[in-house]
């Protein structure tokens, strides 16, 4: 490729790049909206996230196009192909998240009849989930490996939290059956920010990816971490 070739190309994946970014600013707004919308009891804002799902699917389908269109013409390779290929799962799993923030939003709406019960084991969890897709996140956007290490390594600690949160749910409702409804509510709730931390957690995995060149998926985290840091045990 000449100069100019190169210079387009490179603009190119930036711009890529930038949409993804803006396609992730999208979903964490969502998801927060979507629990704040739970915590202040606020239908409208709730409402809004629904309505605003439609952008996130669109530019799912503007950035698949773009990717299409930069491997049709550019043939891209080595680090550059990883990026690409890194962006289709990136978007995808933000699409996804996209869609349970609006699954959240559509469940605060039966919390009006229903309300929520333990609502600050939710609080911890929403933390722990908006901490999660904003380091997998900033580890795409400056190729930090360290950054979707510890989205690796702090996964447990979400999965941890949502187990003791299902135990929780069920006690209290096994305890008072009045509460079956409400517990089922706060439960899906629950299950939907998990699943959340799950797609973050797939987004460093591919980012591990794009930076090394390593896949990682369906390994132990910590046995990842150690594999693309040099530390693996023999």
């Amino acid at each position: 490729m000449n100069q100019h070739t190169i210079k387009r190309f490179e603009d190119e994946l930036n711009e890529l790049k930038e949409k993804v970014l803006a396609m992730g600013g999208l979903v964490e707004k969502a998801t927060k909206r979507s629990m704040n919308s739970l915590f202040k009891h606020d239908t409208k804002r709730a409402y809004k996230v629904i309505e605003r799902d439609q952008a996130i699917n669109a530019m799912e389908i503007e950035i698949d196009e773009m990717t299409r269109t930069i491997l049709a013409l550019r043939q891209p390779a080595a680090s550059d192909l990883r990026f690409v290929m890194t962006t289709i799962k990136v978007v995808t799993d933000l699409e996804r998240m996209g869609d349970l923030a609006e699954g959240i939003a559509e469940l605060m709406l039966e919390t009006q009849e229903h309300p929520l019960i333990h609502v600050s084991s939710l609080e911890s969890l929403s933390d722990q989930v908006f901490s999660q897709t904003a380091l997998a996140l900033n580890a795409f956007a400056k190729a930090d490996l360290d950054a979707a290490i510890v989205c690796l390594e702090n996964h447990d600690k979400v999965n941890g939290k949502f187990k003791s949160m299902q135990r929780e749910y069920l006690t209290y409702m096994m305890e008072d059956a009045r509460q079956i409804t409400a517990g089922l509510i706060s439960t899906n709730i629950a299950r939907n920010l998990q699943r959340i931390g799950d797609h973050a957690v797939n987004i460093a995995e591919m980012v591990i990816y794009m930076i090394k060149g390593r896949d990682v998926r369906h390994i132990d985290h910590s046995e990842a971490a150690a594999m693309v840091t040099g530390n693996r045990q023999q």
